[in-house]
C-alpha cells in the first residue's frame, strides 16, 4: 500500500484525502477526508481575478491540511486546482502561495482532465454492479463548472461547461452584494436558460441521452441526498450510493428556490457555506435529469478527489 494525499481545490471548496492505496488492485482506504468552504471563486466571474480575502481563506485551509498530511506521513501529494484558478488573471499568486505552504505546485487542470478524474473516482466501485446499467453518465456539479462524462470501463466522451452553483448564483441572484432571498421567477428563469445553453454545448460532444445510469457528484448533489433522507446531520455513509428519484429532485429544487436564507440554514445537514448556492446547484441537477430523461440519480461521495488519489499511486 502507498500512503498518498490528494487535494482538490475548486471554486467553492477545498478538500483533502489522505489514503492508503494499493496501486495494482486500486483498493483505497481512507485515513482522513475533509472539506473546507473557502469560496476561492468569489467574484471571479465578474472581475476575472481571485479576491485577496478568498486567497487568504484558501491559504489558511492549506496550512491546516499541511499539518494533517505531515501527521499521517503521506509519501506523495498531488494538488489539483479547477475552475476558478483556471479563469483568474492573478492565478500566479495562488500558485506561489500553495507552493510556499505545501511544497508542491497546484496543477491547474483542464476541464477534460477534471472529467477523467471524476469518472474514475465515481465509477471504480460501481463497475461490477449488476443493478446499474451502462454506460454511466457522471455529472460533477462544482462551484464554477460542471463536468459531463459518459463511459463504461473508460471515458468515451467528456465536456466541461461553465455552469456551477456559485457561478449561477453570482451571475443571476447577487445584486449590490446581496443574494436574492428568495429568487424571483425571472431570476430563476434566467438561470435555467443559462443552464440549458450549457447543456446544448455539452451535447455537442457528449451523448448525454445514451447513458443508462446517472451518477451525481459534489456538494450540491450530496446535500440534496441528505435533505431527501431527512438526515439529522451530514452523514457520508448514508449519502454514498443513495438514490434520489427525479420527482423528488424537482420537489426539493422548487422548495429551495422558494425558501429564505433562514429556512435553508435551518436544515440540519446543510453546510453554512452552501446555504446561498444550493438552490442554483439543485437547479443544475434537475435540468440535467430532465434533459437526459433520468428517473433517478445515484449519489457518490467518491469523486475527483478519489480519482486524484488513485493517479498519485
Amino acid at each position: 500500500m502507498t500512503r498518498v494525499a490528494a487535494i482538490d481545490c475548486g471554486t467553492n471548496s477545498i478538500r483533502l484525502l489522505v489514503a492508503d492505496v494499493h496501486p495494482e488492485t486500486g483498493e483505497l482506504v481512507d485515513l482522513d477526508r475533509r472539506m473546507t468552504i473557502v469560496r476561492l471563486g468569489q467574484g471571479v466571474d465578474r472581475t476575472g481575478r481571485l479576491a485577496p480575502e478568498a486567497l487568504e481563506r484558501t491559504f489558511a485551509a492549506c496550512r491546516e491540511y499541511a499539518a494533517v498530511i505531515k501527521e499521517h506521513g503521506a509519501e506523495r501529494l498531488r494538488f489539483v486546482a479547477t475552475s476558478a484558478s483556471r479563469d483568474a488573471e492573478n492565478r500566479d499568486e495562488f500558485v506561489r502561495g500553495v507552493l510556499d505552504i505545501l511544497g508542491v505546485e497546484p496543477e491547474v487542470i483542464t476541464g477534460d482532465q477534471e472529467a477523467e478524474f471524476s469518472f474514475t473516482g465515481a465509477t471504480r466501485e460501481l463497475s461490477g454492479r449488476d443493478d446499474l446499467a451502462k454506460p454511466f453518465l457522471v455529472v460533477d456539479i462544482g462551484g464554477g463548472s460542471t463536468e459531463f462524462v459518459v463511459g463504461d470501463a473508460h471515458v468515451r466522451a467528456a465536456r466541461s461547461v461553465d455552469v456551477g452553483c456559485v457561478r449561477m448564483t453570482e451571475r443571476h441572484l447577487v445584486h449590490e452584494g446581496h443574494v436574492s432571498d428568495p429568487p424571483t421567477e425571472a431570476e430563476t428563469a434566467a438561470m435555467r436558460a443559462d443552464i440549458e445553453r450549457a447543456l446544448d454545448l455539452a451535447e455537442e460532444t457528449v451523448p448525454l441521452r445514451e447513458a443508462r445510469t446517472l451518477v451525481g457528484l459534489a456538494g450540491s448533489v450530496t446535500t440534496l441526498s441528505a435533505i431527501h433522507q431527512d438526515l439529522p446531520e451530514y452523514d457520508s455513509a448514508a449519502i454514498h450510493h443513495s438514490r434520489i428519484p427525479c420527482a423528488r429532485v424537482r420537489e426539493l429544487t422548487e422548495w429551495l428556490l422558494r425558501s429564505t436564507h433562514a429556512e435553508r440554514a435551518a436544515i440540519p445537514s446543510m453546510h453554512p457555506g452552501r446555504v446561498d448556492v444550493i438552490g442554483a446547484g439543485a437547479l443544475v441537477l434537475l435540468s440535467i435529469m430532465e434533459r437526459v430523461g433520468a428517473e433517478e440519480v445515484v449519489v457518490s461521495e467518491h469523486d475527483i478527489l478519489d480519482g486524484i488519489a488513485w493517479s498519485v499511486a
